[in-house]
Order: C-alpha cells, then sequence, then structure tokens
C-alpha cells in the first residue's frame, strides 16, 4: 500500500465544523457577474474551469479546519468556500439552524421592510441550497442535506428545513480520486471481551499500546486472547478432553478510497464513482487445544471481541466529505471436540472491499484479498476437524447512510482422517493422515445508500464475492492415538 503522513481525523463538533452550500441556479438573484448578491465566497470556483480536478485530501484538524460556503453555481461548477456554519441539526425532522454572517440579497424589490422602510437582511441560505458539514452538533455523522424551507431566525442563526441530499449535487462536473489514510488516534474502540489490548502508531513519534507493540506509522492493532469450550459430560469436562484457547492480534492500516466524475455535465449524476475501504493487513495467532464450539443449530460460533468506530473527514476540493467506518473484530470456531491442534501462522497482505459504478453498467463489487501464510507451528493428534478465523466484519458509508458492508476473515483449518481400532478396555488407535491449512474468507455487499454520489437507486443489496484463497501450513501421515 501507497505510504503517506496525511490522516483523515474526526474534527471537534465546534469549531472544526466543515459546511459547504451551493444552491439551484433560479434560487436567488444573480448579477452580470455571475455572482449571488447575498453571498461572497471566499473562494470561488475559476470561471474559466468549470469542470476541474478536485484534489481528494484529509481535512486539516482542529480549528485550523476550513469552514465554507458556496454561492449557488450553474453549469455543472462545484461548490466553493464561504463561512457559515451548522449550529444545530436534527435528522429525524430535517430541522437545522445555520450560522455565520447574514449578507444583502435579492432585488431591491424583493427586500422585506422592517421598521421605517429598512431593508432586513437576506437569510445567508436559500431554499434549493445543498449543505455538505463535518460533523456538527445534532448530527456527529455529518450533514448532506438540501434547504426546502427559510424558516427564520433563531439566536444561533437561520433556521431551516431540510430534506437529503447527494454529492452530484456539490461536485457537479468536476473529476476527483485519491486515497486518504485513517488516522489510527481517531478510532474509537470498544473492547466487547476481558483480555483486549489495543496499539496505534502515527506520525511524529506518537504511540499508544502495549511498550513491546512494535506497530508501522499509520497502522491500529487489537490483541485479544481467549479461552473456547471444550467437550463436556454431565459433571464437566470430558475424560482426557485438553483446554482449548485462541490468542493473538489484528492489525491494520486503513484507508479511505474516493473517486468521482461527472463527466463535464450539470445533471449531478456522475459517468463514474468509486467508495471503499483498503489497507494493508497483518495479522499472528494461534489455535491449541481440543475445542468443541458450534452454536445449537451446528453454525460455527463467532464471539466478537472489539468494536471500531471512526468518522473521518475528508475533503474534495472545498466539499467536507464525512466518511463512517464500523468494524467489528471477532473470533469464529467451527469445532467438533475430537481433534487437538496445535496451530500458529502469520498472515500478511492487503485487501479492498467497494463498490464501482459507471452509466453504463450500474454499480458493481470490488472485492480483492491479496493475503499469503507463514507457518510457525502446525500439528494435530486424534481424529475429527476444526476451523477458527480471526476476522473482521466492516461498514462503509458516506453522512450516515452504509453503502458497502464487508468481512475480511484470514482463518486456521485442520483436520485428520483414517480407521480406528479398539477394545472392550476403551483402548484404541488410528491409522490415517492428517493436515492443516490456512486460508482468508472475503464477501460483503453493495447496498442502496450509495446513490447518495447521486447515481440512480438500486433496491436490493448488491453481494461482493464470496471468495477464497488457501494454502496448506502442515500435515503427515502415520499412527495417532485415539
Amino acid at each position: 500500500m501507497r505510504n503517506t503522513t496525511r490522516y483523515a481525523v474526526l474534527p471537534a463538533l465546534t469549531a472544526a465544523s466543515l459546511l459547504v452550500v451551493t444552491g439551484c441556479s433560479g434560487s436567488s438573484g444573480t448579477s452580470a457577474a455571475g455572482k449571488t448578491d447575498r453571498t461572497e465566497p471566499v473562494a470561488a470556483a475559476g470561471a474559466a474551469d468549470a469542470h476541474p480536478q478536485l484534489a481528494v485530501a484529509a481535512a486539516p484538524a482542529g480549528g485550523g479546519a476550513p469552514s465554507a460556503v458556496a454561492t449557488p453555481q450553474s453549469g455543472g461548477k462545484p461548490a466553493a468556500k464561504s463561512s457559515l456554519k451548522v449550529a444545530e441539526f436534527d435528522k429525524s425532522s430535517g430541522r437545522a439552524v445555520i450560522s455565520g454572517k447574514e449578507k444583502d440579497g435579492g432585488k431591491d424589490g424583493d427586500k422585506d421592510k422592517g421598521k421605517g422602510g429598512t431593508p432586513k437582511p437576506a437569510a445567508p441560505v436559500a431554499v434549493g441550497d445543498v449543505i455538505a458539514s463535518a460533523p456538527a452538533p445534532g448530527a456527529p455523522q455529518g450533514v448532506l442535506a438540501k434547504v426546502t424551507e427559510v424558516v427564520g431566525t433563531t439566536k444561533q442563526g437561520t433556521e431551516v428545513k431540510t430534506a437529503p441530499a447527494t454529492l452530484g449535487a456539490l461536485l457537479g462536473g468536476s473529476t476527483a480520486k485519491g486515497q486518504v489514510p485513517v488516522d489510527p488516534s481517531a478510532v474509537k474502540v470498544e473492547p466487547l471481551a476481558p483480555k483486549v489490548k489495543v496499539s496505534w502508531a502515527k506520525t511524529g513519534g506518537l504511540h499508544f499500546g502495549p511498550e513491546g507493540a512494535q506497530l508501522p506509522l499509520g497502522s491500529l492493532r487489537v490483541d485479544v486472547s481467549a479461552a473456547l469450550p471444550t467437550v463436556t459430560g454431565k459433571a464437566g469436562p470430558a475424560q482426557g478432553s485438553v483446554d482449548a484457547s485462541a490468542n493473538g492480534f489484528v492489525q491494520l492500516s486503513p484507508e479511505v478510497d474516493f473517486a468521482y466524475d461527472g463527466k463535464g455535465t450539470a445533471t449531478g449524476t456522475p459517468g463514474t464513482a468509486s467508495l471503499s475501504l483498503s489497507g494493508d493487513w497483518a495479522s499472528q495467532w494461534e489455535l491449541k487445544g481440543q475445542a468443541a464450539a458450534t452454536t445449537a443449530d451446528g453454525k460455527p460460533l463467532r464471539v466478537p471481541f472489539a468494536k471500531l468506530h471512526a468518522d473521518p473527514v475528508i475533503t474534495v476540493g472545498v466539499v467536507p466529505v464525512v466518511v463512517n467506518l464500523d468494524l467489528t473484530c471477532y473470533l469464529q470456531v467451527d469445532a467438533d471436540g475430537k481433534v487437538s491442534v496445535d496451530v500458529k501462522q502469520d498472515v500478511k497482505g492487503d485487501f479492498k472491499v467497494g463498490g464501482s459504478y459507471s452509466r453504463a453498467k450500474g454499480w458493481a463489487p470490488v472485492a480483492k484479498a491479496n493475503m499469503s501464510g507463514t507457518p510457525v507451528t502446525a500439528t494435530a493428534t486424534a481424529a475429527g476437524k476444526v476451523k477458527a478465523a480471526l476476522g473482521a466484519e466492516a461498514s462503509v458509508g458516506l453522512f450516515g447512510s452504509v453503502g458497502v458492508t464487508g468481512n475480511v476473515a484470514p482463518y486456521l483449518r485442520a483436520e485428520v482422517e483414517g480407521t480406528a481400532s479398539g477394545s472392550s478396555d476403551g483402548t484404541g488407535s488410528l491409522v490415517g493422515k492428517w493436515a492443516a491449512y490456512g486460508g482468508v474468507d472475503l464477501s460483503g455487499a453493495l447496498r442502496a445508500h450509495l446513490d447518495i454520489f447521486g447515481t440512480p437507486v438500486f433496491e436490493r443489496s448488491i453481494p461482493l464475492g464470496p471468495l477464497n484463497r488457501e494454502w496448506k501450513l502442515g500435515g503427515g501421515e502415520g499412527a495417532v492415538r485415539r
């Protein structure tokens, strides 16, 4: 994966708010120069370049984050900067309060008259304007909405009613493409098991976690150690059973891949678009003992051990785009309690899960997992089988709408086959063969909420994968005790 020193971060909910607004061409009066009367952008899109190549980058952290509003644009131009902010937002009702200095707007004949015939200042936004904001009060996952009504003025600013909007209304006919690493220190981790440790490392020599954890810059690591169910009888563990356990770590360097191409049109519908989560993956873990783990209906037992969440903000030109990331790290075991194993492996590689869109073909899944395993130890005794995975289930969305779900699950698998002989005293032997394997499963789905790009709605989820790759860790033949 590409190394970089810029990270997408979750800014504070007040001073770090980002805001971009663009409007319909007929929603306000404009001068001959094409500027509206009610807003004066800090940085407007160049008239000579109506469909520019926009940079995709991490939003600045803290108070240095840009806070901007654009004048209404026509001809497919992208939004430009201003100084308004979302002071309040209620997602359920669509009510919002926009704060910032109000500007004079509209033609003289259209201005409201106050006492003494003095014109009242026009609201800083109008019906048809589209708001894109970083996390704000009442909107921890950001705001992407269109103004449907200007209600009035409050102490905090201008109250408006809004409805959901799309990125195409803000990005217009422009193009944008880039990868932005997620700052590991901005990821919130919720342990779901007793023995879970979290570590991360970023530029500037900052490090969190166990002193012995050596992490590449930009990496987040979750360590876990868990006891597994074993064979039990009426009075407890069955005679001769071996305690079972799994321990190891998952290490990620996640990146957000974003692309948009308006194909130079003013329709608000892109020609192509894509959104995915990618990154380097490393894990090392061990499965040991005689596990007996399935659910009541015979399915593998899954035990989540940590939840991870982040809302990194990236900028596409001047437009803030809030990416919502959720990962659940889990241990999954499918075992019959007969085979006793001691298997340990290293897994390294990279992955990518997401979706891509084109007008000709619609949305299509993107699923890649380039991983390989190196056996450290691999032994097995007794007849039976066991499979255990240490994986991560991810969801990726924009402005609170999940667009992609993916499941990346490296696993260990062992099986012993043979013929048995026994006697009345309960002793016996097995002659056969055994083998241990490592592998990775990848699956997921594209959700209808990807229409947030401005693309046509699809009614059903589109499967992503499944993909499977497997490699042998060890094996042998001979006599095995049973």
